[in-house]
């Protein structure tokens, strides 16, 4: 072998050696979110600065902490959007789009998410001010959006389908119980008026023939007050929408 060839090779060896010996050694908290990871989520950290920002809350402010994870969260949320939506999509390859929106709305809703973060024991690892009174089923639920963000950027979009489907989804949620359970806002919402003795009607606006196709188009009416407005191919899917959103407006959902 040449001369310099080896004297690179040698350079190379003692560089190497050199940042082995003196690679910064762990906490034990950061082993602990390390091994947290691996076992709740199926994902071994590459880069461990993404998943330190993704437990820590903003009320944590020390010049010494990562910044909060707000931003993770944001990312997060809009990952695990996309991934159930593309899993739902393939579940349920006979289901229109009103079916599809409904039941993503249960998986990723803060309830569920709050669910699966508190059997996680998330709680756990979050890094937050226990001097100050906080809400840790949300605190769980935010931190959980912001380590799905933080796989994101450390593994990539499959990495964040893994974790769902391979750890998420058979662990930590009873997929089958969310999807058995359907909303019936019309009476819940049936039930809310009986309760304050106001009579609920439901008037129909329109009725178009698309073709092949109706729809319709229904106004809830209380006490002969319009509310909440709602469209669909049969009379019942337009009471249903018109339903919801007279709750929403009620502040009842």
């Amino acid at each position: 072998m040449d001369t310099t060839l080896v004297l690179l090779s040698r350079n190379l060896t003692d560089k190497l050696l050199k940042l082995s010996l003196f690679k910064p050694k762990r906490s034990d908290d950061e082993l602990e979110l390390i091994a947290f990871i691996i076992q709740r989520f199926g994902y071994r950290p590459k880069s461990l600065s993404f998943f330190i920002q993704a437990v820590t809350h903003r009320s944590l402010n020390s010049s010494e902490t990562d910044s909060s994870n707000e931003r993770l969260e944001y990312l997060g949320d809009a990952v695990l959007d996309a991934v159930v939506a593309e899993f739902l999509y393939h579940r349920f390859p006979n289901e229109d789009e009103g079916y599809l929106t409904k039941i993503k709305s249960k998986v990723v809703s803060r309830k569920t998410l709050g669910e699966i973060a508190e059997s996680m024991e998330l709680r756990n690892v979050i890094r937050y001010h226990k001097g100050r009174s906080i809400n840790l089923s949300t605190l769980e639920g935010n931190a959980f959006e912001a380590i799905m963000g933080a796989i994101y950027l450390d593994g990539g979009f499959e990495q964040v389908k893994s974790c769902v489907y391979n750890h998420i989804f058979r662990k930590y949620m009873d997929l089958n119980r969310i999807l058995e359970e359907e909303i019936d806002f019309k009476s819940k919402l049936f039930i809310w008026c009986q309760k304050k003795r106001l009579k609920l009607d439901f008037i129909i606006l329109s009725e178009e023939n698309k073709g092949a196709n109706w729809n319709y188009t229904v106004v809830a009416s209380i006490n002969g007050t319009n509310y909440g407005r709602g469209s669909g191919a049969a009379k019942k899917i337009a009471e249903q929408a018109a339903s919801k959103e007279t709750l929403e407006l009620m502040g009842e959902i």
